[in-house]
């Protein structure tokens, strides 16, 4: 179990604000970094994980909403469909949330750890995850999507 430092807004501005490079071909030290990306997710209790927030500008995003752990390589969303408005958090935004509205189906199309291409339907959770973990490749966060104001996760009712 590798755990990586997790870049935060305020101190990692510049790596956090990067547009990634795309992923040309699976090598070890990636396959090492998908798995440190899962442990630190994992470790930080998170939902997804974007290569950035761990330092890395790479197109890789690691998500699991709890039906199974995903790797999307160089994604790309294809279509968008309706809207979901909610609470949104961040590991690069470390005790806060915001509202943000998001769509609420996703198709988006990407590689795999084994550099295979898949295309998969995201609704709800998975929707908002994929959008906001593919906003982290572009250096957008969602406090740049947020309607009002951050608020401190004590905040937050059960």
């Amino acid at each position: 179990m590798a755990i990586r430092k997790m870049r935060v807004v305020g101190e990692d501005d510049e790596i956090l604000r990067t547009r990634c490079k795309e992923v040309e071909q699976m090598t070890p030290k990636i396959k090492k970094l998908i798995k440190d990306m899962f442990d630190t997710m994992y470790e930080q209790n998170g939902v997804g994980l974007a290569a950035p927030q761990v330092g890395v500008l790479k197109r890789i995003v690691v998500i699991d909403i709890g039906e199974g752990p995903y790797v999307f390589i160089n994604p790309e969303i294809l279509e968008t469909e309706g809207e979901q408005t909610g609470n949104e958090g961040c590991l690069s935004v470390p005790g806060k949330f915001a509202v943000v509205t998001r769509p609420n189906r996703v198709v988006v199309r990407a590689y795999n750890e084994d550099m295979e291409e898949f295309v998969l339907e995201g609704f709800e959770l998975m929707a908002r995850a994929i959008c906001h973990e593919c906003d982290h490749l572009d250096g957008v966060l969602y406090i740049d999507k947020m309607e009002g104001t951050l608020h401190d996760n004590d905040e937050l009712e059960d």
